[in-house]
């Protein structure tokens, strides 16, 4: 029987081996309800509580009744089962990103660590076929994971060797819209592939035949780069386009909800290639930071890199101020001191720098950006760079330079000592 199959199969692969509350995300569907009617049979064998998440989406004017359905069944079989309603206007992206988004914080508050979904080999075969159609990287294709990092744990997908055709007639409910051809899915469910079929009858497993050969290239390549330190900029640069585009898409595996096209993806080769600082804004919260060792990419606050908050430092006082302590006219003592001459009869001024800043040394004015690029200065700390200004000019760069101004100010009798102390050393 296929329920004893699906049973020997778990147990072999070891999906739950390391999960003993389990949240299986349950439609009404056919394959959903095999999979709660296995799961729920060998639950004692498995060692795991299954609770229950259900999404509607209001599509269907049957969605409210089988909600309540699906409630008296959890509540008969002594099963939590956890609801939500989509809301707004109707996308395939949308609906998906709502129910993961409310599947993760279920498994948070259950503290359940894993997420199961009743995904089947048909589904796999489409799901390659619509990646192949859309111009996916070979990445994409190998299809769906059977298990992958998710929230706090896992997400596993038990049913990826099993087809429709291999689930028993049980209780479920019918839905309608996959019969509609208004989804790319449905109508390589329902047109391309009964067409497709007719030249090739074994075309769905082909396809994943494929998706599983390309993920074993994957893998293989993983294997062969492992020692790659893959964000030292100089091991990166020193391999062929081939390898560096490989690593690169392994580092991009790290931020799911990041979505980069190829033409980005080019782009983000190029500046990896460059010498030079690089700065790259990818998404409107993502950026890629480079500098001459290493790279990086991170996620950023949806804010300017030149801020406009500051401090105005009186004789005396003793402030911090970014990463910094400034003391104006009272010695502080610990290494690597920045000295800064000043006037004792007006204010210091504290803040960050700004786009046509200048400063002046060895006699002559320069760019503040200019002068950074010269002395190759990391790109973070440009951004976080604290500019020491009095009467409107520049003195100094706390912990990088001091202007020519300053030292001039050494031999005025009303100067004192303005004290900077890096706080992150």
């Amino acid at each position: 029987m296929m329920e004893q199959r699906f049973f020997q199969l778990v147990q072999k692969k070891g999906y739950f081996k390391y999960h003993r509350r389990i949240l299986l995300a349950i439609s009404g569907g056919l394959d959903s309800m095999t999979l709660f009617d296995w799961l729920y049979k060998y639950r004692e064998k498995l060692e795991v509580e299954i609770l229950l998440a259900h999404i509607n989406h209001g599509v269907r004017k049957e969605s409210d009744f089988e909600e309540e359905e699906l409630k008296k069944i959890a509540k008969k079989l002594g099963v939590k089962i956890f609801t939500s309603s989509f809301s707004g206007p109707f996308s395939e992206q949308k609906a998906r990103d709502f129910r993961y988004t409310f599947f993760k914080k279920i498994m948070k508050e259950e503290q359940c660590t894993a997420l199961v979904t009743a995904h089947h080999a048909d589904d796999q075969a489409e799901t390659i076929f619509m990646r192949i159609l859309r111009g996916s990287r070979l990445f994409h294709i190998s299809g769906m994971k059977e298990k992958q990092k998710f929230a706090n744990g896992e997400l596993i997908r038990p049913l990826l060797s099993f087809q429709k055709s291999d689930f028993p007639t049980i209780f479920h409910f019918e839905d309608w819209t996959n019969q509609e051809n208004h989804y790319l899915r449905n109508r390589i469910r329902n047109d391309y592939f009964p067409i497709l079929e007719k030249e090739n009858p074994q075309l769905k497993k082909h396809l994943i035949e494929l998706g599983t050969e390309i993920s074993q290239m994957q893998d293989a390549l993983a294997y062969l780069t492992k020692n790659i330190e893959l964000t030292n900029v100089k091991e990166f640069q020193y391999q062929p386009y081939c390898v560096q585009s490989f690593l690169l898409q392994t580092y991009l595996k790290k931020f799911p909800d990041l979505q980069v096209s190829k033409a980005q993806f080019a782009d983000l080769l190029i500046i990896l290639n460059k010498k030079s600082n690089y700065s790259q804004l990818i998404k409107s919260d993502y950026e890629l930071y480079k500098n001459y060792d290493y790279f990086e990419i991170r996620k950023i606050s949806p804010q300017s890199d030149l801020k406009e908050d500051s401090i105005l430092l009186k004789y005396n006082d003793i402030v911090e101020y970014g990463h910094y302590r400034f003391s104006f006219g009272k010695e502080l003592r610990g290494k690597e001191i920045q000295e800064v001459f000043v006037s004792r009869e007006t204010e210091v001024l504290l803040r960050h720098r700004k786009e046509q800043d200048e400063i002046i040394l060895n006699q002559h004015h320069k760019k503040l950006r200019r002068y950074f690029i010269n002395q190759k200065i990391p790109i973070d700390q440009r951004k976080n760079a604290i500019i020491i200004e009095q009467n409107g000019k520049i003195l100094a760069i706390a912990g990088i330079v001091t202007s020519d101004l300053s030292k001039s100010q050494k031999n005025d009798i009303m100067y004192n000592k303005l004290y900077i102390q890096n706080l992150d050393r």
